[in-house]
């Protein structure tokens, strides 16, 4: 069995070490370079396969028997293909999506189902501290009238797309205590986060609720079938059953 292991999710990399340390026949694709990649104890390639022609060259070149889809739970389109392009060449998937978050007591959020309407619900002169990386950027167009902080991985010398904004690097785990002083410092009144789930970037919700502000929450995107989990545990019990 050759296993493909479509990551970036968290989940991706304890997955990987413990594919390796079972010693199981694993590639690693991800979609862009990853300094976590040199310790997954796993081969990896980095980039995408050439649309779905590529894919099927790919999986038929190494002799893929098995797929396990470890992107984003926004990653829709590429999950969507995957779905579909396994079950065309008879490939058994599997798809590890945590569950998403749900609002707890105190929590002041507010539904999106797209990121254009998030100007909707945010009055004009609001800083908004952007939580959903600089690749939904222009979606946000509506928000030009507000302060908008978007949080990024490394410094950029890339420009600001609105006169009001400006990057903030910074790298993950941040604790509770880290998010709060920093939205306190920066003023924050809104944050927009996508409902990716997990316990890790939960602490910038946990913030969000102690110090009374408002989160914009972007729902998933509507899961396109395929067979799914939702742990690390239950995925190796899945690829044990290949």
């Amino acid at each position: 069995m050759t296993l493909l292991l479509l990551g970036g999710a968290g989940e991706t990399w304890p997955l990987a070490r413990a594919l390796a340390a079972q010693g199981r026949d694993c590639i690693l694709s991800l979609a862009r370079d990853d300094a976590r990649a040199s310790d997954a104890g796993l081969p990896v390639r980095v980039g995408g396969f050439g649309g779905a022609a590529g894919f099927r060259d790919f999986v038929a070149a190494r002799g893929i028997t098995g797929v396990l889809d470890v992107t984003h739970p926004f990653a829709a389109r590429i999950t969507g293909r995957t779905v579909r392009l396994c079950h065309e060449l008879g490939v058994p998937y599997c798809r590890v999506e945590r569950p998403p978050w749900t609002a707890e007591p105190g929590d002041l959020w507010t539904l999106l189902d797209r990121e254009e309407d998030a100007a909707d619900h945010i009055t004009p002169g609001a800083t908004v501290f952007l939580a959903t990386g600089r690749d939904a950027l222009a979606r946000f167009e509506g928000l030009r009238s507000c302060r908008v902080i978007c949080r990024v991985l490394a410094p950029t010398d890339e420009t600001f797309p609105f006169a009001n904004g400006e990057f903030l690097p910074g790298r993950a785990p941040f604790t509770v205590a880290q998010e709060r002083a920093l939205f306190r410092r920066l003023g924050v009144d809104w944050l927009i986060v996508r409902n990716a789930g997990g316990e890790g970037p939960r602490a910038k919700l946990i913030a969000a609720r102690e110090e009374g502000i408002r989160v914009a929450m972007l729902s998933r995107p509507e899961r396109p079938g395929g067979y799914y989990v939702q742990n690390i545990e239950a995925a190796l019990d899945w690829v044990a059953s290949l």
